[in-house]
């Protein structure tokens, strides 16, 4: 049973925190957990996952909001499914199926040598539905509307993009990219390269900067601790400004 919290605002050290993120909350829910729990004024993340994705979201408190820019800027790691086949308006399993083709004659060898010839430097084109602003307007606000605008193409780079399963229509892959790219965008112009279409079928965030999702709490843990437990669990801001 979770412990309620009374009284004034918790008198929380300054920093991060590390939550293995749920799938089925978006990062500002779980943002918005951390300061209802432990009624800390100033709360916010360094860099947000897809609501159905998993893993790392690093949690900054107080003064540690300030040090947004060091873990927005950092490079990302990630593990992940794509399901080959299919294309959806969203990229991914939750949108609206757009087409489905044939995956039986897609070999590995043929993955593979997709995945090569993405990773290093790629031009990338954000999704409709996302959060990427066109005249100030959210894509995805635009995307509701039945409305498809041009997008301008961004540079990301892929240090590492590398098979871990093929088990068809799914393949389980590695990711080490820079910040801005965009998972799900990459596993549709895999499809696209393979001639049958593919969506992003799940995605965890295995690490960010130096930090790792090993060394992270899972929310609903972090919500049980009593105050004083969970500021042990807080990094302060010196120990980030030399890991990142």
């Amino acid at each position: 049973m979770k412990r309620m919290f009374n009284g004034p605002p918790a008198e929380m050290p300054d920093g991060v925190v590390l939550i293995d993120k749920p799938a089925g909350l978006t990062s500002h829910d779980v943002v918005d957990r951390i300061r209802r729990r432990f009624r800390i004024r100033k709360v916010g993340h360094g860099g947000s996952l897809d609501p159905q994705a998993t893993g790392l979201l690093v949690v900054l408190l107080g003064k540690g909001t300030r040090l947004s820019d060091r873990f927005l800027n950092s490079d990302k790691e990630y593990e992940g499914v794509m399901r080959l086949g299919v294309t959806t308006d969203s990229y991914d399993l939750d949108g609206t199926v757009q087409s489905e083709a044939p995956w039986q004659g897609v070999s590995r060898e043929q993955v593979e040598a997709v995945m090569r010839r993405f990773q290093g430097d790629l031009m990338q084109t954000p999704p409709m539905i996302s959060a990427v602003k066109k005249g100030g307007v959210p894509l995805y606000k635009l995307a509701r509307k039945g409305q498809e605008v041009e997008r301008e193409a961004r540079l990301v780079h892929l240090y590492e993009f590398t098979l871990l399963s093929f088990s068809p229509p799914d393949v389980g892959f590695r990711l080490r990219c820079t910040k801005g790219t965009y998972v799900r965008s990459l596993c549709h112009d895999v499809g696209q390269a393979l001639g049958c279409g593919a969506v992003l079928a799940s995605l965890r965030r295995t690490a960010s900067g130096a930090f790792r999702v090993e060394d992270a709490i899972r929310l609903d843990e972090a919500l049980d601790l009593v105050p004083e437990d969970f500021s042990a669990r807080i990094i302060p801001p010196a120990r980030i400004l030399m890991l990142t």
